[in-house]
C-alpha cells in the first residue's frame, strides 16, 4: 500500500486511455478468477469486496460490523456487477461496472486533490502511476 494524491481528473484521464484501462481491468479480472474459468463467482468476487472494507471502518476507526448487514451489502455489490443476473460476472460486465464505479469516484472527488491509501495492484494506483509518468516525461 502507498499514500497517493489524486483527484477526479486523474481517474477520468485514465478512463479515457482505453488501452491502459483495458489492460488494468483484464489483469484485475484474471487475478480474481482463481479457477481460470473466465467468470467470477460470488466466492471469487467476495475477496475483492471484502478488501474494500465497506462497513468495517468509521472515520478511520475499525468497528465491528453486523455480519448480516455486511452479507447484504456484499450481495448487493455483486448484483451490481452481475448485469444479466446469471450468478457470475464475465469480463464485459466487470469492465463496464468498473468504469461506472470509477466515474462515480471521479465525480465524488471533483478536482480538489486528496490523499488516499491505495493497494499496489489496484486500478486507482495504475491511474496515479500513469499520470505521474505523463508528468515526468
Amino acid at each position: 500500500m502507498s499514500v497517493e494524491i489524486l483527484d477526479g481528473a486523474t481517474i477520468v484521464n485514465f478512463l479515457e486511455d482505453e488501452e491502459a484501462l483495458s489492460v488494468s481491468v483484464l489483469n484485475r479480472f484474471t487475478h480474481l478468477d482463481t479457477d481460470n474459468d473466465g467468470l467470477l463467482s460470488y466466492a471469487e468476487m467476495l475477496k475483492e469486496l471484502q478488501s474494500l472494507r465497506v462497513l468495517e471502518t468509521h472515520f478511520g476507526i475499525d468497528v465491528e460490523p453486523d455480519p448480516d448487514e455486511l452479507a447484504r451489502v456484499y450481495e448487493a455489490l455483486f448484483l451490481q456487477f452481475d448485469h444479466n443476473l446469471n450468478g457470475t460476472i464475465d469480463l464485459e460486465e466487470f469492465n463496464k461496472e468498473t468504469k461506472q464505479m470509477m466515474l462515480a469516484m471521479a465525480d465524488g472527488l471533483g478536482f480538489l486533490p486528496v490523499q488516499m491509501v491505495l493497494e499496489e495492484d489496484s486500478i486507482l494506483k495504475k491511474a496515479v502511476e500513469r499520470e505521474s509518468n505523463k508528468v515526468s516525461a
